[in-house]
């Protein structure tokens, strides 16, 4: 017979990858804008928080809440790396480096321990100055037509259901920080990377995430949120309202960019 712990992990893992494909395989279908605007919604670190919510208490949640914070500011720096340096190099090493950042940066913050008041205003001045220096790269295009080879999404799938399973197993033996971390881990931004620059080229891939540092502040907003209320709201409602948060934030920045324009 077999263990229900397995076949409760087994569900988790693929229920994680079903959702990020699918809304993965949206994005890559749209523009930069809307690509960037669905890959930064929780749709990565969103089923690996519900899962955590399901085996843990609130005071648990609101502390992983800040470890996903700071995995959220570690984007930054990967998405800082990715943009300028895919003008020029290939993909190895573009997604090597921008991963390498992403590492530094969350040690980094991770090491300082900064407050949540610090957190959370570093992560609006420090994603409105990066839109600032993106502003050059938010428009390019395509210059080759796209194409998928086969393993790609089997591959997209995996990624995304080894760390549902990853972080739901190890978060009794790291403790909730880790675990807020390991749950925001860059797995769409990342295979995004390595899937679509080389079909598409580096200064349209970059644009993606270059487009991406607004909706960041949402998300980082959202966890913001959930930090705050998963103890006196509980997870259920505090998980609900990150994730109204994020999508409200993401189709004001749509808005706001169709004005623009």
């Amino acid at each position: 017979m077999i263990d229900p712990w397995f076949l409760m992990l087994a569900a988790k893992m693929a229920t994680a990858a079903a959702i990020v494909v699918g809304c993965s395989l949206l994005a890559e279908r749209s523009g930069p804008l809307i690509a960037a605007l669905i890959a930064t919604l929780p749709i990565s670190a969103g089923p690996v928080l519900v899962f955590l919510a399901l085996e843990h208490d609130a005071a648990f949640m609101a502390v992983s809440a800040l470890g996903a914070m700071t995995s959220n500011v570690a984007n930054a720096g990967l998405s800082c790396a990715y943009v300028l340096l895919a003008q020029r190099f290939g993909t190895l090493l573009c997604l090597a480096a921008a991963l390498a950042a992403w590492c530094a940066t969350l040690l980094l913050m991770r090491g300082l321990e900064p407050s949540f008041p610090v957190m959370t205003v570093a992560t609006i001045a420090i994603y409105g100055a990066l839109h600032r220096l993106f502003r050059p790269y938010l428009s390019a295009r395509p210059d080759r037509p796209p194409g998928r080879p086969w393993y790609l999404i089997p591959m997209r799938a995996g990624f995304v259901a080894v760390l549902a399973g990853a972080v739901t197993t190890l978060s009794a033996h790291v403790g909730p920080g880790w675990s807020g971390s390991l749950a925001a881990l860059p797995v769409v931004l990342s295979s995004m990377i390595a899937m679509l620059q080389p079909r598409i080229g580096g200064p349209a891939t970059a644009a993606v995430l270059a487009n991406g540092a607004l909706p960041l502040i949402g998300f980082g907003l959202a966890l913001a949120a959930l930090h705050l209320t998963a103890v006196p709201l509980g997870s259920a409602a505090a998980l609900s309202l990150a994730l109204a948060i994020a999508i409200g934030w993401n189709l004001g920045v749509m808005r706001l960019s169709r004005r623009a324009r």
